[in-house]
């Protein structure tokens, strides 16, 4: 029973670092490479990590640099960065490509807290999914004779615990980013 405990919580860490991962990508007033996590780039036909493809850095606080291996890439990652949805306009000097920043305005940052807000939502659900097949394998093996129903109960209320645990570690992760974005 606890194998099969485990395998639920590393579905539940899995879901909090999908969600860390999604909050990286939002983009808050000053630069941060994670930005780019989801652009690809055609390098020869093959659609290539933007990180892949050249060096990133942050020269000031509102400008990102990127820096590609080969400058014949730099119409093709000028292009992908305008086909995002990341509504920043590259400017390009024949070397390097930056990307500067804007002050996030009032209402954008309400935005993009709603935002925050609705990704921890959704990470709430897969949560409480997976709580959900979490006590229906538990069902499953008390019918198979496999737990005892003692067992099965005391499993429930580690599912449970554990689904507490996550909600508010997702709770946690939601504050402190609707925080750092209203501090920008």
């Amino acid at each position: 029973m606890k194998e099969t405990l485990k395998k639920f919580e590393e579905k539940m860490q899995k879901t909090i670092q999908s969600l860390g991962d999604e909050f990286g990508t939002i983009r808050a007033g000053r630069a941060n490479p994670h930005v780019l996590d989801r652009i690809t780039v055609d390098y020869y036909g093959v659609p290539t990590p933007i990180q892949q493809v050249g060096n990133m850095s942050v020269p000031e606080a509102r400008i990102l640099q990127i820096q590609p291996w080969d400058t014949s890439l730099l119409k093709a990652i000028e292009k992908a960065i305008h086909e995002s949805d990341l509504g920043i306009n590259p400017s390009n000097d024949g070397k390097v490509i930056r990307l500067v920043f804007p002050e996030l305005t009032e209402e954008r940052r309400k935005d993009l807290t709603k935002d925050i807000k609705k990704k921890g939502e959704n990470a709430k659900i897969a949560i409480r999914n997976i709580r959900r097949d979490a006590l229906e394998t538990l069902k499953k093996m008390e019918k198979a004779n496999e737990i005892t129903e003692d067992e099965q109960e005391v499993g429930e209320k580690d599912v449970q615990k554990l689904t507490d645990r996550f909600v508010d570690e997702i709770d946690r992760l939601v504050d402190n980013k609707s925080k750092e974005l209203l501090s920008v």
